[in-house]
């Protein structure tokens, strides 16, 4: 086997090619420009590593705390009760209104900020929920997932510099995007055991220089729901102070405790509110990252502008199918609530019974508890201890803060699974833990 001529390699020893590649003929005049891959350290350990590189607005960011759980959990056989997406599939006919618009055709580029039918029915739902009547063609734009609509939202309106502040424990892309978009990041933590929103602290952190406020409701990862009169003070201070907001609700459909309230709807609000949402949470269809951002023509040409050189189309036949699921019949929704009030009641009946103080969650499919009275240093060592030892996953929240000491004494679970998958790692979490509270 002859190599040709013309490849290059960083290792010029020619020696050295022919103890890693004994079995292939190799000129003496042989470079190569592989720089280090993994297959050539794998084959030569002594060969030095570059080092890692990445961009000083990301070097903060680790491997997400979901990723370095999910690999745990597959090694020792844990229950994932940790990730947010469920286990179960998503409806039958919105499925078959992906597999009818694939058949259909519907296979190539979008229209950059979505197809039409997603678009009207992205603002037909939005009038349903909200009473507000917004141009589907000038006002909604589809994104790849809410995730995409943060990113295009923050990268589209956030200037470098500007303030934004943000609500711990939060959605861990929120810093990661808005260190992207060169932003100064504010925090108010929300405390338990109600997570309620300290008025006095968000009076006093809007300056002349802020810009916007990130707002989660229900609330990723606490399961709190911000209140009429939270909302209330927040859109009187916006106003005041003429500040932005961004409003992630993806769970809105997950409400039990109260109504789902958007912030856009609000007196004087629309303006100045970008609300974001998408299908995945709703319609148990994470892996189609579908999402959607709503604005007024003013605000949407900066989400647009940004979304336009991130991914600037989404898929086409999942618009389409999606445009189906927001037109299903409200008893959908009302199911869907239902039978997530069943799970909710079994993860938490069992966490108590487990020996963990659980806290209070109106929204999403989330509960925060508290896991010290099991002797753990922090909350990642408990996770640890929770995957190799009782066989359960469950997510630190101190990487949702800015200081992660504030969430050292609190752990997320999920109950986005189905009842058996809950009922086992209940099962296994009082099996093992009562017994550590025994001593």
């Amino acid at each position: 086997m002859q190599i040709v001529d013309s490849v290059h390699c960083t290792w010029t020893s020619h020696s050295q090619m022919l103890r890693l590649f004994p079995f292939i003929k190799i000129p003496t005049h042989f470079h190569c420009r592989f720089a280090a891959s993994a297959t050539m350290s794998t084959l030569s350990p002594d060969i030095a590593q570059p080092p890692l590189q990445v961009a000083k607005r990301l070097e903060k960011f680790k491997t997400t705390i979901f990723t370095q759980m999910s690999q745990l959990a597959i090694k020792h056989g844990a229950i994932n009760l940790g990730q947010g997406f469920p286990n179960f599939d998503g409806p039958e006919f919105v499925k078959a209104a992906a597999i009818q618009a694939i058949n259909d055709g519907k296979n190539q580029y979008a229209r950059g900020y979505g197809v039409p039918d997603l678009n009207f029915a992205v603002a037909e739902r939005f009038k349903k929920d909200t009473g507000l009547s917004v141009d589907p063609e000038k006002e909604v734009t589809v994104t790849s997932g809410c995730t995409e609509a943060i990113a295009a939202t923050m990268l589209g309106l956030i200037n470098p510099g500007d303030e934004v502040i943000l609500f711990a424990p939060f959605y861990d892309s929120y810093e990661a995007t808005l260190s992207m978009a060169g932003a100064k990041v504010k925090g108010i933590t929300l405390r338990p055991p109600e997570f309620a929103l300290p008025l006095d602290e968000l009076k006093s952190a809007i300056s002349k220089n802020t810009r916007a406020i990130l707002l989660n409701t229900p609330h990723n990862p606490t399961g709190k729901m911000f209140t009429r009169e939270e909302l209330d003070v927040i859109a009187s201070l916006c106003i005041e102070n003429d500040v932005l907001v961004f409003s992630d609700e993806v769970y809105d459909k997950l409400s039990f405790e109260m109504d789902h309230i958007s912030i856009a709807s609000l007196p004087g609000m629309y303006e100045r509110t970008v609300t974001m949402n998408s299908l995945g949470k709703t319609f148990s269809l994470t892996g189609w990252k579908i999402g959607w951002a709503i604005a007024p023509p003013h605000l949407t040409w900066g989400v647009r502008q940004a979304h336009s050189y991130l991914t600037f189309a989404t898929s086409t036949p999942m618009q389409y199918a999606a445009a189906t699921a927001l037109r299903a019949p409200e008893s959908y929704f009302e199911e869907l609530k239902k039978d997530y009030k069943v799970k909710k009641g079994i993860l938490v009946e069992g966490l108590q019974e487990a020996g963990f103080k659980v806290f209070p969650s109106s929204g999403t499919y989330f509960v925060i508890v508290d896991h010290t009275p099991f002797g753990q240093k922090d909350d990642v060592a408990f996770c640890e201890y929770l995957i190799k030892e009782v066989g359960v996953v469950a997510i630190p929240t101190s990487v949702f803060y800015l200081n992660p000491e504030e969430g050292k004494n609190l752990v997320r679970f999920t109950f986005c699974k189905d009842e058996d998958t809950l009922r086992a790692a209940v099962q296994r979490m009082k099996e093992k833990l009562i017994r550590l509270l025994k001593g």
